[in-house]
């Protein structure tokens, strides 16, 4: 029976299944592993299921010259905390779970989107603090998101998703920047040449492409720059993809009317600017915080195991 270590208590539904396969050590932590615990999970057992925040960068590989672990089965369809190329020359597979998490992350942009443009957020602090004096006819006017365009950041499982939600659920016209072309989404939707080009015509922009070296940053001062004064940016990719020092700029200076978050640059920490501000929404990372989800996303990394050490080949395999 193979000795696998799981990073972070899973539901108990997976937890059941995996001790009915393999020699399981559950790691009772809800924090990210230490480096000196990736090493160790990377020499002392044979498979490994972490999920985001469990850095196994270039240096955790070189730190172990021979791994016992033949497999790194991600919980999670990001895996930027992985150094796949290095896995890889170690002689690892890397696997994540696709498909599982997109109609949750779908809908977490949407309820961004809502509570972005109609202050929701905001309008919940004031009716907690006390102060709210009652209705008014020029009370907190936000945004009506019915109608608007939505510019989409990476048109793939989840941002198709999106745009589906927002063109039949809103009636929202959908502009989108995808590095490859896009077809067949059997909706109107309208592929533009830049980021730029689809920041300056959006009212609400998601960014849902992947984290990777290549788009950190990718939402920088410039795109900012590019959106209109009265539209809001919403992030449910990964922290680092928006320079979160030029949102707050833009954000303090009323460039754009707002934002709503699921992710940060240097997650769990929270800047105090960003969290001073009332024009920003801020969720800690929900997007697939429901536990059928979750159950899905770990019974998918689990088949990804056992597929493995049974000689298949896993249906989410990463590659470089």
């Amino acid at each position: 029976m193979e000795k696998i270590l799981i990073s972070r208590r899973l539901p108990d539904v997976v937890l059941e299944a995996a001790h009915a396969r393999f020699d399981v050590t559950l790691r009772d932590d809800t924090t990210p592993m230490t480096a000196a615990e990736c090493i160790s999970a990377l020499r002392d057992y044979d498979g490994v299921l972490p999920t985001l925040g469990d850095m196994f960068t270039d240096d955790i590989f070189a730190g172990v010259s021979e791994p016992r672990a033949k497999i790194i089965a991600n919980f999670g369809v990001g895996y930027n905390h992985i150094n796949v190329a290095s896995a890889q020359a170690a002689g690892l597979s890397v696997t994540n779970t696709p498909g599982a998490v997109t109609d949750a992350t779908a809908d977490i942009a949407l309820t961004l989107m809502l509570m972005s443009a109609r202050r929701a957020a905001e309008g919940e602090r004031l009716v907690r603090s006390g102060n709210w004096h009652g209705w008014h006819p020029t009370q907190m006017l936000g945004m009506h998101m019915s109608g608007k365009t939505l510019g989409v950041i990476g048109m793939g499982r989840i941002g198709k998703a999106i745009a589906k939600r927002a063109h039949f659920g809103f009636g929202m016209d959908v502009v989108f920047y995808n590095r490859s072309v896009v077809s067949g989404l059997g909706m109107q939707a309208h592929q533009l040449d830049t980021i730029h080009d689809v920041m300056a015509v959006a009212d609400i922009v998601v960014v849902a492409v992947p984290g990777a070296p290549q788009t950190h940053h990718l939402i920088d001062a410039a795109a900012f720059f590019a959106m209109q004064s009265h539209a809001h940016l919403v992030n449910i990719s990964r922290g680092d993809v928006v320079d979160e020092s030029a949102l707050i700029a833009a954000l303090q200076s009323n460039q754009i009317a707002g934002a709503g978050l699921d992710v940060y640059e240097h997650e769990p920490r929270v800047p105090d600017a960003l969290r001073a501000l009332d024009n920003v929404t801020l969720l800690p990372h929900l997007g697939t915080a429901a536990l059928d989800v979750r159950t899905d996303m770990g019974l998918m990394a689990l088949g990804n195991l056992v597929d493995f050490f049974d000689g298949k080949t896993p249906p989410n395999i990463v590659s470089v």
